[in-house]
């Protein structure tokens, strides 16, 4: 669904992607990791033509996002990290803008609008931020387009919100939907995200499925004073170490969670660019 080539982009002399490449595939939940500053937010704007790269190719269901035509604008629903909503009722705000998208799915938005205990007939600026992103995601996910792009969702939600945001996103995918979700908060979304994508130091540094990260890498504690050797990564606890290590097929492996793999990856992503290309796949 969205392939990127040798994409380049610099706020005004600072360089910020330098030849990054990526492809994203249909029917799975991205999820988009990355340090403070790496340009997490910054590459989904460029995805949904919000701003224009300096050079290289961005290709979204066969558009060109930076020419923002209207065809595209209707297949791609960005949800942005800070919201700010017209002094309309949430059924005015269905009313003006759902006649964009052509899939809008008005019973799916009250459904969801019900889930999240958001009621439509007040202004959207007299909400909560809370209020306001959960309108703002039930008015996404109604939208039933085939890109649905999220920067932080789960900022400003109370947990209870958090569970029914995972649960309504899990119920919305399908082989015709591509959602890709940025986050610094992995634990809200560790059950969901499926594959991961890193990007570190302007590049797409990992971008592997669940099932590929299971089969070639596992994490054990180890107790004692000593950093564990011949490990991928290592971090102190309490007690002991939490590593990260290469795993033999055929033996037993205790999964990895996403912060370690996220930290593990950061920490030393040749080591891990490198078992990647050894078992064959691509960053």
């Amino acid at each position: 669904m969205i392939h990127v080539r040798d994409l380049e982009f610099r706020y005004g002399t600072h360089p910020l992607f330098s030849h990054l490449d990526m492809d994203i595939r249909g029917g799975a939940i991205h999820g988009l990791l990355g340090l403070n500053g790496a340009g997490k937010t910054t590459l989904l704007r460029l995805l949904s033509g919000q701003l224009f790269p300096s050079d290289g190719m961005i290709d979204v269901l066969g558009f060109t996002p930076s020419q923002r035509k209207p065809d595209f604008l209707s297949e791609i629903f960005f949800i942005p990290d800070e919201i700010n909503l017209p002094d309309f009722t949430g059924i005015q705000y269905v009313e003006m803008i759902s006649p964009f998208y052509p899939w809008f799915d008005a019973a799916v938005c009250d459904t969801l609008c019900k889930d999240f205990e958001v009621d439509q007939r007040r202004k959207l600026t007299e909400l909560s931020f809370g209020q306001k992103k959960k309108f703002l995601l039930a008015f996404g996910l109604a939208s039933m387009t085939p890109i649905m792009v999220m920067d932080e969702p789960t900022n400003g939600l109370d947990i209870p919100s958090k569970t029914q945001f995972r649960r309504a996103v899990a119920a919305a995918i399908s082989p015709q939907r591509c959602f890709i979700i940025s986050t610094h908060q992995v634990r809200d979304l560790e059950n969901l995200i499926d594959p991961i994508i890193i990007v570190h130091n302007g590049k797409i540094i990992f971008n592997q499925s669940i099932e590929e990260i299971s089969a070639r890498f596992s994490m054990s504690h180890e107790y004692g004073q000593q950093p564990p050797t011949e490990v991928l990564y290592s971090e102190q606890i309490p007690g002991g170490w939490v590593s990260v290590h290469e795993t033999p097929a055929g033996t037993d492996r205790q999964p990895l969670d996403l912060e370690t793999l996220f930290n593990a990856v950061v920490a030393n992503p040749v080591a891990f660019a490198r078992q990647t290309q050894i078992q064959g796949g691509t960053l």
